[in-house]
């Protein structure tokens, strides 16, 4: 997977396409990812001790990562990523500039 936890995405398709936040958490095995402020869902909490009350709270939800694409500072667009080798360091590079990625 080419998307990295603190990259900043635009997010492509669905029903938040166009957002832009940063990556909170990676999930290769299901090539999903959670995206800051975007794809929130409201979940339900039952109280776990007496006295307490049930509370429902907004968290957000993996999406796909197919809906998204790294966010370029320079080109200020989104981008695909290649990758290329320098002094035996693999950097991963901006598609549309050429550009390093941080």
């Amino acid at each position: 997977m080419k998307i990295k936890k603190g990259d900043n995405v635009i997010i492509i398709a669905g029903k938040d396409k166009g957002r832009r936040g940063n990556v909170l958490s990676v999930l290769p095995s299901k090539d999903k990812v959670q995206v800051e402020g975007i794809n929130i869902v409201k979940k339900h909490v039952r109280p776990k001790k007496q006295g307490e009350k049930g509370q429902v709270i907004e968290i957000p939800f993996p999406m796909q990562a197919s809906n998204m694409q790294i966010f370029c500072t320079k080109c200020k667009k989104g981008s695909r990523i290649a990758y290329k080798i320098e002094a035996k360091e693999k950097i991963r590079i901006c598609k549309r500039c050429l550009t390093p990625l941080k």
